[in-house]
């Protein structure tokens, strides 16, 4: 009997160790796993390529030598909702001033981005992150998330949360080509 109860307690210390080196390994990783780097005022805007609604392709690097307003968004999130006629309606007084516009949508089914665009008439180019491959290498937080990138591709401003209209003309006025 004595035996018995030793051999439990040395497999229930071996089984204890397996699962605290198991635990620490975990934390390990998380902790130490290479994240993207985080995305600065001043870093260059790193390029990407997305199909647009209309089955057009969008580069951010087609647009060297234009101010982008680069918003990031989703039909579910009510700021995103509000600031869109704002972001619609600037974009038509600044696309013609070198000042260009693209939404970026998380990842939702075309059906609802064909809708929603419907719904607030967008006018300018929606992409679809399908992978979040991009939103991975901008780093993506909470929505709306704007980035404003000047003519040379620098990123000058990082806008997380809803603006007003007034904040977009400010904000697409800062990006204009001199």
């Amino acid at each position: 009997m004595a035996q018995s109860k030793k051999t439990r307690f040395y497999i229930r210390t071996v089984i204890l160790a397996i699962l605290v080196v198991a635990i620490i390994g975990t934390i390990y990783v998380n902790v130490t796993k290479e994240k993207n780097a985080v995305l600065a005022v001043g870093d260059q805007a790193p390029d990407f390529q997305l199909v647009d609604m209309d089955g057009n392709v969008q580069r951010l690097s087609d647009y060297k030598g234009q101010g982008v307003f680069l918003n990031f968004w989703g039909t579910w999130c009510k700021p995103c909702a509000k600031e869109m006629p704002y972001i619609d309606k600037q974009y038509q007084v600044f696309k013609d001033q070198g000042v260009q516009t693209i939404a970026v949508n998380i990842a939702e089914s075309d059906f609802k981005v064909n809708s929603y665009t419907k719904q607030y008439g967008m006018t300018f180019p929606v992409v679809i992150d399908r992978q979040k491959n991009v939103m991975e290498r901008y780093n993506i937080g909470p929505l709306p998330t704007t980035f404003l990138v000047d003519p040379d591709g620098k990123i000058i401003r990082i806008i997380q949360g809803e603006m007003t209209e007034q904040d977009v003309a400010n904000f697409m006025e800062e990006i204009k080509p001199s």
